[in-house]
């Protein structure tokens, strides 16, 4: 058997929020938008990766979705520039830094 895809789906009252967020400041392509649903991700190919989780690491709350990336200076600024409040981090330790997005969703940024 071969899993295609696992998807994530955050529960987001504002999808233009969301988008600002996913596309504007992560780049990310928009894939589907239905209105009520709207996916965004990459044309390149992207690991498939579930991880179950009991804390964020050293001892701090659960991040709902990690995301990792490849610039996390060009990120952070991008965030500060949307107003997007960055509760802490980053940290020099292998734990995501959580920021909080729209609908306050916690995420967290290796």
């Amino acid at each position: 058997m071969k899993v295609n895809r696992i998807v994530a789906n955050a529960a987001a009252s504002d999808i233009a929020a969301a988008k600002s967020f996913y596309r504007d400041v992560l780049g990310l392509e928009p894939l589907m938008d239905f209105g009520w649903v709207a996916t965004y991700g990459s044309s390149e190919t992207m690991q498939v990766q579930i991880s179950f989780v009991s804390e964020g690491g050293s001892g701090t709350a659960m991040p709902d979705l990690s995301i990792e990336v490849d610039d996390l200076d060009e990120v952070l600024q991008r965030m500060r520039a949307a107003g997007i409040a960055i509760e802490y981090g980053p940290a020099d330790q292998y734990s995501p830094a959580p920021i909080v997005g729209s609908d306050s969703v916690r995420t967290g940024i290796p």
